[in-house]
């Protein structure tokens, strides 16, 4: 028996509340994960912006495109299993921050607590 039979439209929740994407939806969010790809290989590319202001864009475009493919993909919103995706989703967020700014945090400090090296004093390492 299709959804369509039981009652559901394409893209409506079934019988165990799970959200279930129509052709329409995932069409979509193909073609902005396609176009939030061909963005940032285009401005590496051409050459179009400094390095300096390509690099904020290309992540900014990063995040956008999860967004995308939780929502058409996935089917993640606030919603959806009474609200424990949404706080997966917050928890996930939070050890990634966490551990990114740790470890940038522990590289600068390392490189700038470094003592610098000879090339002398290379040779004579083991």
């Amino acid at each position: 028996m299709s959804a369509h039979e039981r009652g559901h439209e394409p893209g409506e929740t079934g019988e165990h509340g799970q959200a279930h994407g129509s052709r329409k939806t995932y069409l979509i969010g193909f073609g902005l994960s396609v176009l939030l790809t061909a963005i940032p290989f285009w401005l590496v590319m051409t050459g179009a912006l400094p390095n300096q202001v390509i690099a904020p864009i290309i992540m900014a475009l990063a995040m956008v495109q999860i967004v995308v493919h939780m929502i058409f993909f996935l089917h993640m919103d606030a919603k959806s299993e009474g609200g424990w995706n949404l706080m997966a989703l917050i928890f996930t967020i939070v050890v990634v921050v966490i551990t990114l700014a740790g470890s940038l945090w522990v590289m600068y400090h390392m490189n700038t607590n470094m003592m610098p090296m000879s090339a002398h004093d290379m040779r004579q390492m083991p």
